[in-house]
């Protein structure tokens, strides 16, 4: 049989501070009913000082490992997926794993909003090729610290959390297949402008403001809907589905219009659709695995039900995933690996 990577754990945590629409119409020209109507976004949770992009990941780690119901010891690897980062160096992978008590490999990935699932890829391939047998991918950010809250255009759209899964070699279900992408040459349309090599920080990019997110959002919310139906078409055409066998997708959780659109035009129903956006706005690369955790824990998904993951994210990136629900029998591979 094939070898593939199962979902066996999965888990969240979210900062506990609730910000709802009415906070921003003191602070912007906004209204509740406008945000609403324009994104689907209710309330969203915002990290206190002292909850950073690794507590946060490192937290749901935990939540991970239990419900998968194996040690920490036995990961291969990790994969912090994030744009948030704890600090520039070290990654922010190398605070989880010492928080968890390993020295496995600890990576970051950085695909804006589209990281999680290249994070998703990247482990099942290694899993699938013999490589590891246990990948820990977790989306993690703080998306409070780079938006700007005097920017009515993202400041009422971002959210903090963290989530993700634990990926384990298996010979039945698992990741069929998936899709990466990036159009570069769209890279300004979504932006931190300062920070990095080509802009270094100063006294300018900081009184420039230069250091929060950028959003052309027209382009956005046009390239978006795009590049999900495509994504999702390809990896949907790779792994010999059709839509209509979908039993949930599950889309990145940036616009309810967005992810209307998406869905309508792939032709699956609403009822089979996993929508969370309302609670926790866009959190970027926690929003996949934050829709996923919730709908697995509250019992949504049941063993062979075949679900889609799509995103896109700044770059521009996109990624899509399909793979079939359901945990490995552990007896039939070879895990339980203590070698850390």
């Amino acid at each position: 049989m094939n070898r593939h990577a199962a979902i066996t754990g999965w888990g969240h945590a979210v900062p506990t501070t609730v910000v709802g629409n009415t906070f921003f119409e003191s602070q912007v020209e906004t209204t509740d009913e406008w945000i609403v109507e324009r994104t689907g976004i209710r309330e969203r949770r915002i990290a206190e000082p002292e909850e950073t992009t690794a507590g946060l990941a490192s937290a749901a780690a935990d939540a991970i490992l239990r419900r998968a119901g194996v040690a920490a010891a036995s990961l291969d690897l990790i994969v912090i997926a994030t744009a948030t980062p704890e600090q520039t160096v070290p990654q922010t992978a190398a605070f989880v794993a010492d928080a968890l008590g390993v020295h496995c490999g600890a990576l970051d990935l950085g695909a804006g909003c589209a990281g999680f699932v290249y994070g998703l890829v990247v482990g099942a391939s290694a899993i699938a090729g013999g490589t590891f047998e246990r990948v820990l991918v977790v989306g993690a950010e703080t998306l409070s610290r780079i938006v700007d809250p005097a920017d009515r255009a993202t400041a009422i759209l971002f959210g903090d959390a963290a989530a993700g899964v634990l990926l384990e070699a298996s010979e039945g279900p698992g990741l069929l297949t998936g899709d990466l992408g990036v159009d570069g040459s769209a890279a300004g349309i979504l932006e931190v402008p300062a920070g990095g090599s080509r802009r270094p920080a100063s006294a300018e990019t900081v009184a420039g403001r230069e250091h929060f997110v950028r959003m052309q959002g027209q382009e956005v919310f046009r390239r978006a809907v795009r590049a999900v139906v495509d994504s999702s078409e390809i990896a949907l055409g790779r792994a010999g589905v059709a839509s209509s066998d979908v039993d949930w997708f599950v889309p990145h959780q940036a616009n309810l219009r967005i992810i209307e659109a998406a869905r309508q035009r792939l032709d699956i129903p609403p009822e089979r659709t996993v929508v969370n956006i309302e609670r926790y706005g866009n959190t970027s690369a926690a929003s996949i695995p934050l829709a996923l955790s919730e709908a697995a824990e509250a019992g949504r998904f049941a063993d062979g039900d075949t679900l889609l993951l799509s995103r896109f994210g700044a770059g521009m990136s996109w990624a899509s995933a399909v793979l079939t629900w359901g945990r490995p029998d552990r007896k039939s591979t070879r895990l339980n690996s203590s070698h850390r």
